[in-house]
């Protein structure tokens, strides 16, 4: 439900609108050096500020509430809880009776009888992704010098990103995006057939990124495109170098040491300035409606470290598990 991973374990709380949000890590190694200052970066990278982004801004101070001890991870649960002070409920009153097309609002609302909390889009907003960003940090620390790296390549079907966020804020609607994650200095090894490899682990928790509707590894759907000998990558040295990665640095679920890569699509968000149609659970009846409240234009421009992390989280739990089978 809210919790992910064997031994490196995840689990995710609060709502958009709520008095905080967080994240508790059950399984960390101790010994690992965590300071309050390590989540600046990666917290940055999350923020809202950018062209094209919401103007709801979060102070995102995280308050490590256990498991850290003179700096180092004790190896009991971490929790670090991020408060929530800039909120407009308000805003989001009309919600109860015009869903958003495209968002969880309708679903949510049947699902949860009415109970659920709607502000913000609630325990399904985008703002619970600063707990998978955190959660990241700590498991970048525990997977040694695997470096990871993601980049939006694609805002609205346009390589030239300033462009498409341009031409978005002028039409006043949102986009979507493609990133690429690329790893590297991966072991050779890491997977568990069938239902925990490399691919269904990682593809697990990039789908608990909201907005997130596809994925594929290294050549991906174009493979479909070419024949075996053409996708095959054919090793060249003892440590299993290829002349080719069109397997993304996996095979049969297992990395096989070559560099990871993968790419997220991302969908526009829900929340665009443009108006809609929707049901009206009080009239009735189909009407026209504008969504109020900040939201993004393009999401995808905050995706690339919550890529990043879930990759490092996913790294993680199955070094862990690897560990244990040595």
């Amino acid at each position: 439900m809210n919790s992910f991973g064997r031994i490196f374990r995840v689990s995710v709380f609060g709502e958009s609108h709520g008095v905080a949000v967080g994240v508790t890590i059950d399984g960390c190694p101790a010994g690992i050096p965590v300071s309050q200052q390590d989540f600046n970066t990666d917290l940055e990278r999350r923020k809202a500020g950018a062209k094209g982004t919401t103007p709801r801004k979060e102070e995102d101070a995280p308050e490590i509430i256990s498991g850290v001890f003179n700096d180092h991870t004790t190896g009991s649960p971490i929790t670090i809880l991020f408060r929530n002070s800039n909120t407009i409920s308000k805003d989001y009153e009309a919600l109860r009776k015009t869903p958003r097309p495209g968002h969880a609002d309708f679903v949510l609302d049947k699902k949860h009888k009415g109970f659920n909390d709607y502000r913000g889009g609630g325990h399904s907003s985008g703002r619970l992704t600063i707990a998978l960003v955190a959660a990241g940090v700590i498991a970048k620390k525990a997977i040694g010098n695997i470096d990871i790296k993601a980049v939006l390549i694609e805002a609205g079907g346009n390589s030239n990103i300033e462009e498409a966020i341009e031409q978005a804020v002028q039409q006043q609607d949102s986009i979507g995006g493609i990133i690429e994650c690329k790893a590297n200095n991966i072991q050779i090894g890491l997977g568990e057939p069938f239902f925990d490899s490399i691919e269904s682990t990682i593809s697990h928790l990039a789908f608990a990124i909201p907005a997130i509707k596809g994925i594929e590894f290294g050549s991906g759907f174009t493979a479909t495109k070419m024949t075996g000998s053409q996708h095959n990558d054919s090793f060249i040295d003892e440590q299993g170098t290829t002349d080719s990665n069109n397997a993304g640095g996996i095979n049969g679920g297992i990395s096989n040491g070559n560099e990871l890569v993968f790419r997220l699509a991302v969908k526009p968000t829900s929340s665009t300035p443009q108006k809609q149609q929707t049901w009206n659970t009080e009239t009735e009846s189909v009407e026209s409606f504008s969504v109020k409240g900040r939201h993004d234009l393009c999401i995808a421009l905050r995706v690339p470290v919550v890529a990043e992390a879930i990759t490092a989280i996913a790294l993680t739990d199955l070094l862990l598990i690897e560990k244990t089978r040595n």
